[in-house]
């Protein structure tokens, strides 16, 4: 899409579509979809409100999916940092565990999963913000199987295994948001890697 503000550059609209989505993935990570107004992302992006319904003419809900996408996309580089920095995909996965713990730590508590808050607001009302949550969820579990099955766990196996260790993750972040401390996820790390030993016998 090449969409630009009325008279600007290409390079300034490109800039400023970018600072939206940006923004508007950080407002939903923070405070969820129906916290999140046109108006703060607009302040936020440091764009005008007009600019962002030019970008997004479909409104909030286009723009939280285009933003949702973008949120999940930066989640998946930081679990495959943490998946690749170990072959042993117990190390591994304790790896991711403890590089969300410090992503959340660093954030002030402030930001969890990309997708979570806004999925649990939207479920039966936004069918594409539904489907965008499902779809990065299924990414994630995705990019967890690949690794246990190249570590040597079969892939029926590790398809389910997968799905246990991202629910893991995903409880044990919320309640690190909670307590504001990052106990739970370095305490599940440990745990996830026992299970993950388990599997590969």
């Amino acid at each position: 899409m090449q969409a630009q503000t009325s008279g600007a550059p290409v390079g300034e609209a490109g800039d400023s579509r970018t600072r939206i989505v940006r923004a508007t993935a950080m407002l939903l990570q923070r405070q969820g979809y129906e916290g999140t107004s046109i108006k703060r992302i607009s302040a936020e992006a440091k764009v005008t409100q007009g600019s962002v319904y030019h970008f997004f003419p479909g409104g909030k809900e286009q723009l939280a999916v285009e933003a949702l996408r973008y949120g999940a996309e930066e989640f998946t580089e930081l679990l495959r940092a943490g998946l690749d920095s170990a072959e042993d995909p117990a190390e591994a996965v304790a790896a991711c565990a403890l590089r969300l713990a410090d992503t959340l730590r660093v954030s002030g508590w402030t930001d969890g999963c990309p997708v979570a808050a806004t999925a649990l607001e939207t479920i039966g009302a936004s069918p594409d913000l539904q489907r965008a949550s499902d779809e990065a969820l299924r990414q994630w579990q995705d990019l967890l199987a690949a690794k246990l099955i190249t570590g040597g766990i079969p892939a029926d196996a590790a398809r389910g295994l997968a799905s246990t260790i991202l629910s893991t993750l995903e409880g044990a972040e919320l309640v690190c948001r909670v307590s504001a401390g990052d106990q739970a996820l370095r305490t599940a790390g440990r745990h996830l890697a026992m299970l993950v030993r388990l599997h590969l016998g």
